[in-house]
């Protein structure tokens, strides 16, 4: 198997479409549906990519970014912001909370999986 990625959403066809799709192109996938769990599960499982959704009911993904950013154990770990939000400056606040990449929903196929492979 390939290398670990950590996928935070909350959608649940999006996280089965994002895993299904990285299972497929020989990586693993590590399913996180409450982003209240990501820091935690990140620690767990030691990802080479988080794929971060941003839109999270209980904690926003941009402050999730910024934790994980400023955790000795995590801030190495490229972050992968896939989103909704796709307006003016969106993706410029959220490279600035630490993100690497940036994708925006609803996605390409391909350029989901480019992206994770500049990643992982």
């Amino acid at each position: 198997m390939g290398k670990t990625i950590l996928v935070v959403e909350d959608n649940e066809l999006n996280l089965r479409l994002f895993c299904d799709l990285l299972d497929a192109h020989g990586y693993r996938a590590h399913p996180v549906r409450d982003g209240r769990d990501a820091v935690a599960r990140a620690r767990e499982v030691a990802p080479d990519l988080i794929i971060m959704d941003i839109q999270l009911p209980h904690v926003s993904g941009l402050d999730l970014i910024k934790q994980m950013k400023a955790d000795d154990a995590l801030k190495a770990v490229p972050i992968m912001a896939v989103t909704a939000y796709a307006g003016k400056g969106d993706e410029e606040q959220i490279r600035a909370a630490g993100a690497e990449a940036y994708v925006s929903k609803p996605i390409s196929v391909i350029k989901f999986i480019e992206s994770v492979g500049a990643f992982a």
